[in-house]
C-alpha cells in the first residue's frame, strides 16, 4: 500500500487542481454567454427602434410637408447606425464608443424630427404618430433598459477574469476584459429644445 500512496496523492492532487482550473473556465464561459445574450438584447432593442423608424418617418411624410433635411437627416443616422456591427466575442472600448456614436445620432435626429413635430397640430393629433411616438418612448426605455443588463453582465464577467487567481488562466482561455456602456461625449449637457 505504501508503494501506492505517492501515486495516490499525486492523482489526487492533479484531479484537485483539473476541478479547480476547469471550475475557472466554466465559469468564465457561463458569464460570457450571459454578456453575449445581454448583448443580442441590447441589438434587439436598437433594431427595434430602427423598424420604427421607417414607420416614423413614412407617417410623418405623409401627414405634413415641413424640414425635408430633418426626415433626411433621420434616415441617414439610421442608415449609419445599422451599418456598424460588433461581434459580441470581442467587444472593445473602441468598438462600443463607434456604436454608441453611431446610436446616439438616431437619438439626436428623432429629438429634432419630434421638436420640429410640434409645429404641426395635425400631425399631433393623428392617432398613427401619436402611437408610433408612444412606441419610440417605449423603444427608448428598453434600450435604457437593455444597456443597464448589460452592464450589468458585464461586471461579474470581468470581475472574475480579473481577479486572482483567475486571472492567470483567463489569458490561457482567451478570456479578454469586454468593455461596458458609457454616456457619449457631451451627454451631461442638457439638451437644448427650439420651437
Amino acid at each position: 500500500m505504501r508503494r501506492f500512496l505517492p501515486w495516490i496523492i499525486g492523482a489526487v492532487v492533479i484531479f484537485v487542481i483539473y476541478s479547480w482550473v476547469k471550475g475557472i473556465n466554466n465559469t468564465a464561459v457561463t458569464l460570457n454567454q450571459n454578456v453575449e445574450q445581454s448583448w443580442g438584447d441590447v441589438q434587439t432593442a436598437y433594431q427595434r427602434r430602427n423598424d420604427l423608424i421607417g414607420n416614423l418617418v413614412n407617417t410623418v411624410k405623409g401627414a405634413a410637408d415641413f424640414e425635408k433635411s430633418t426626415l433626411t437627416a433621420v434616415i441617414e443616422a439610421r442608415s449609419k447606425a445599422t451599418s456598424v456591427k460588433i461581434d459580441p466575442a470581442n467587444i472593445t472600448p473602441e468598438q462600443l464608443a463607434e456604436f454608441n456614436k453611431a446610436q446616439s445620432g438616431v437619438s439626436s435626429s428623432l429629438s429634432r424630427l419630434l421638436v420640429t413635430v410640434e409645429a404641426y397640430p395635425e400631425l399631433k393629433a393623428n392617432q398613427n404618430f401619436l402611437k408610433l411616438q408612444d412606441e419610440l418612448a417605449s423603444t427608448e426605455n428598453q434600450i435604457l433598459t437593455a444597456r443597464t443588463r448589460f452592464n450589468e453582465a458585464v461586471k461579474p464577467y470581468n470581475s472574475h477574469i480579473k481577479t486572482f487567481p483567475n486571472s492567470l488562466f483567463a489569458g490561457l482561455f482567451g478570456f479578454k476584459e469586454k468593455a461596458y456602456f458609457t454616456a457619449v461625449e457631451g451627454a451631461d449637457k442638457p439638451v437644448e429644445v427650439k420651437f
